[in-house]
């Protein structure tokens, strides 16, 4: 059986600036973002039944590629023509319309255990351009830092040419991540980003290109008053690209709340907008009076805690 597992991502700014459209009109984009220790995670093996058996949040039992109902699925499996097998998926939370790039994470964690399952040696690197071309397949309003976030480990700013090759910076967040921790709050509001993206104006996202360049300055001279000042205005400007990012009442009541308390330094909702999860910083200090305020106002919205990891996708045989 194999084993593999790759990292979910999250984005904190230049989110957009990554999309074909973007870069084919201003020529470059910019991100910064991490791999927190939340991850998919995907087994194969061979089953001796000459079926497709798939186990995800449903079940499927099929006899050819082509059957197969699970498109991050089905594509894998087409573009290496894997002869039959079990594959199973799961995830470290709920996942699905995350904003936490957890269809490109799958693809990639897929990917990587047919490559072990069929003994080919690829770089991460090529495992991470195949996954990005399947993602295409999917979703082809996709950007590129889905793919690359998750695939290559740690936090880091990643810069985009027109043709799409990309460049990693990793930057250091100690100083804030020594005194603060980071919560995912999850809005139970579950949305498919491509009906965000097909909506995105492409000029009102240029300004997140300086705040990038803004955030990595404060981040290597460890401002930690400007490091929260840039993520809010980073979302500021990320919700005025579209107007479906905040497009229901439950989002934006719960986008109030969470801005009215002294308890949360920045905030922004991960992903293309639209429901997922808001990230939170929160000072150590007040992890208690934190609690007390998320257990009156947001007890039946799941919240967990993450840290950074540097780990990118991974597998083994057992």
């Amino acid at each position: 059986m194999i084993l593999t597992k790759c990292p979910l991502r999250v984005s904190l700014v230049g989110g957009s600036t990554d999309t074909r459209s973007f870069l084919k009109k201003f020529g470059r984009g910019s991100v910064i973002s991490f791999t927190p220790n939340l991850y998919t995670y995907v087994s194969i093996h061979h089953n001796n039944q000459k079926k497709y058996i798939l186990n995800y949040s449903k079940n499927e039992e099929v006899d050819s590629i082509s059957e197969i109902q699970n498109e991050l699925i089905r594509y894998c499996l087409e573009y290496f023509q894997t002869p039959k097998c079990t594959i199973t998926l799961n995830a470290s939370i709920a996942s699905t319309g995350s904003g936490l790039a957890s269809s490109s994470s799958f693809i990639i964690c897929i990917v990587k255990a047919i490559c072990i399952f069929q003994k080919l040696d690829y770089t991460t690197k090529k495992i991470c351009n195949i996954s990005y071309e399947i993602e295409q397949r999917i979703n082809p309003l996709a950007g590129y830092q889905d793919v690359y976030g998750c695939g290559v480990g740690n936090f880091k700013r990643i810069d985009f040419s027109r043709n799409g090759e990309e460049v990693y910076k990793f930057l250091d967040l100690s100083f804030i991540t020594k005194k603060y921790d980071m919560y995912l709050l999850n809005t139970c509001v579950t949305r498919k980003s491509t009906n965000i993206l097909k909506t995105l104006k492409v000029d009102k996202s240029r300004e997140l290109l300086q705040v990038v360049d803004d955030m990595e300055k404060c981040i290597i001279s460890k401002n930690e008053q400007e490091f929260f000042r840039i993520i809010n205005k980073g979302w500021e400007i990320k919700k005025q690209t579209s107007t479906h990012i905040l497009n229901n009442e439950e989002l934006l009541e719960m986008e109030s709340l969470l801005s009215s308390t002294s308890l949360i330094k920045a905030l922004k909702l991960c992903g293309a907008g639209g429901g997922g999860y808001f990230l939170l910083f929160v000072s150590k200090h007040e992890e208690g009076s934190f609690t007390d305020f998320y257990e009156t106002h947001f007890q039946d919205k799941p919240v967990v805690k993450i840290k950074i990891e540097n780990d990118g996708p991974n597998g083994v045989t057992i």
